[in-house]
């Protein structure tokens, strides 16, 4: 039977363009004052806040804006000399050990739990889900029951390289991303990245969507901060894979996927910059959190042969594998591309030694959570919709939550500007806002790459704030609605994060060495449920609610 957010969590990926004439235009608009999404019954937000969807249009009462932008051509290579660094011939520096990691376990098989699917077991070993299907009989793979048990492909049979590849601090947006020009270096580049183009979508309040014609740098910059991942990991696999940065006219199937081809993306349209590093930044976090935070220890090619990570890697290293074995087949070849002689090499000669001045440790053993206030008015009642789930995306830490109002909507409209109140959980400066997205600094210095931040999406009405001002706790910040991201129903999805890394918002099943505090507002903290996404409580004292969709239930009641 499905459960929590199995009912509503329906990601759409399928994309279309489409383009209409004025008048068209004009009648659309209209309808978007009239309603947004269909009559649902019984359901108080329908939310999946990943990757926005490029195609709101797929449900013909949501119209899509499409803003006209002039035509883009190939500006001339500017006269600028680039230099690289010469290739190296041995490695730059000797990048600080990690901690050591308990010796590892790697089951044979799988009991189902409640909530369990095959496509989330086979993400939580990384295997692949034919995989699974070839080494187990079932009659019917869409039903699985409590008890059962799944057999796991084979064992790993040999350990990945331990070669560090990249630093924490370079594969997430950390402290000094920020000061990395997007657009100076694309403009100095001689390929065809200066040229490259994508037409990328923005949910607004109703759940439209607007859809704008972004160059390169744009979308880099977008999705660094979508995903915290730095822009320069992202520019560095866009040349190591197609050329884009080095090669004018690379070919043809690489000017729209650069990164995984349309074939390797089955039937998921992924073609285009913005979809294809989308992808990738979120392969990179999932390669990434699940190590770090969920407990994956292995990864699987195409031919069947699965390599244990090795316990002397650091995070940012086991991403950068994981993500390079993804559309790697043949293990001897991906074993060359996570050496000294493949993709550091790339990156050596872009930037220079990917560990000088790395931030190390990102997380300190001693972190604290600042005291939080719960993200609303007092005597408001809300509703715990979502418990932990992807800060951006599946691929990030589960660190969010999502809350929804408890006031009347408007009749068969779950797309709207709510008249409920988000406020600051804590003073703080306003980092960014705009697109749904308001991100609260709270050590002040006006950087969300630094310190703590708090993350609020799906935010209206938040033209009172201005960059670089600063708020208290309880000001009010903007009205839960559609806005941003991914998501057919007003609500608000909340998380945190320290130094840019997304930090859990529970970590019970964390590694003993792992010190992560847990989410903590106005004495309520987040428990979550061990391997299920959405699921969870928050507990204060003796009181406890538990997240569920719904207006009809008390479960899920929260005030502040």
């Amino acid at each position: 039977m499905l459960k929590g957010y199995q009912r509503y969590f329906i990601k759409q990926e399928t994309m279309q363009r489409h383009w209409i004439t004025f008048p068209i235009f004009v009648i659309l608009t209209l309808l978007t004052l009239i309603g947004c999404v269909r009559e649902q019954s019984r359901i108080i937000v329908i939310t999946a806040t990943f990757l926005p969807p490029t195609n709101p249009v797929a449900n013909p009462q949501i119209p899509i804006v499409i803003e006209p932008t002039p035509q883009i051509t190939i500006p001339p290579v500017p006269i600028v000399t680039i230099v690289l660094s010469p290739i190296p011939q041995q490695i730059a520096s000797n990048p600080t050990p990690n901690a050591p990691r308990p010796p590892v376990d790697v089951p044979s098989q799988h009991t189902v739990q409640a909530g369990d699917t095959l496509s989330a077991i086979a993400s939580r070993y990384n295997v692949s889900l034919d995989s699974i299907l070839q080494a187990n009989e079932l009659a019917n793979p869409n039903i699985l029951t409590v008890g059962q048990v799944i057999d796991l492909p084979n064992a790993p049979s040999v350990y990945t390289p331990n070669f560090k590849v990249i630093p924490d601090s370079r594969l997430i947006r950390a402290p000094g991303s920020r000061n990395f020009d997007i657009a100076q270096f694309i403009a100095q580049q001689p390929g065809y990245i200066r040229a490259a183009t994508d037409s990328v979508n923005t949910n607004l309040d109703n759940g439209a969507g607007l859809e704008q014609q972004l160059n390169a740098a744009q979308i880099v910059e977008r999705v660094a901060l979508e995903y915290s991942v730095d822009p320069r990991l992202l520019l560095m696999l866009l040349e190591f894979r197609a050329g884009w940065l080095s090669n004018r006219q690379p070919r043809e199937d690489l000017l729209t996927h650069p990164l995984i081809s349309e074939e390797q993306s089955a039937s998921i349209d992924r073609s285009g910059l913005y979809r294809q590093l989308s992808w990738a930044a979120n392969e990179l976090n999932r390669g990434y959190y699940g190590w770090k935070y969920r407990g994956n220890v292995s990864l699987q090619f195409g031919d069947g042969l699965r390599a244990l990570y090795n316990p002397e890697l650091n995070p940012g290293t086991i991403a950068v594998q994981y993500f390079l074995s993804l559309t790697e087949t043949a293990y001897t070849q991906w074993q060359s591309e996570v050496d000294f002689g493949g993709f550091y090499t790339t990156y050596f000669r872009y930037f220079g030694d990917p560990f000088q001045g790395a931030v190390e440790p990102l997380i300190p053993a001693s972190i604290q959570q600042p005291e939080l206030s719960l993200p609303f008015e007092s005597d408001v009642e809300w509703r715990l919709t979502g418990g932990p789930h992807g800060g951006w995306n599946t691929g990030s830490a589960w660190a969010s939550i999502d809350f929804a109002p408890s006031g009347e909507r408007p009749e068969g409209v779950f797309c709207y500007i709510a008249e409920e109140w988000i406020t600051a959980v804590a003073s703080g400066v306003i980092a960014r806002r705009g697109g749904g997205i308001v991100i609260l600094d709270l050590d002040g210095d006006g950087d969300e790459s630094t310190g703590w931040t708090i993350n609020y999406l799906h935010l209206s009405d938040t033209e009172a704030l201005t960059l670089g001002s600063r708020v208290n706790t309880g000001d009010r910040l903007g009205r839960p609605s559609c806005a941003g991201g991914f998501s057919n129903a007003a609500h608000l999805h909340l998380s945190r994060r320290f130094n840019g890394e997304w930090m859990p918002a529970d970590c019970q099943a964390c590694l003993p060495s792992l010190t992560i505090p847990p989410f903590t507002m106005s004495g309520w903290q987040v428990i979550g449920i061990a391997g299920q996404e959405y699921q969870g409580f928050m507990q204060n004292g003796s009181d406890q609610i538990q997240a569920e969709q719904g207006r009809e239930t008390t479960i899920n009641r929260i005030s502040g």
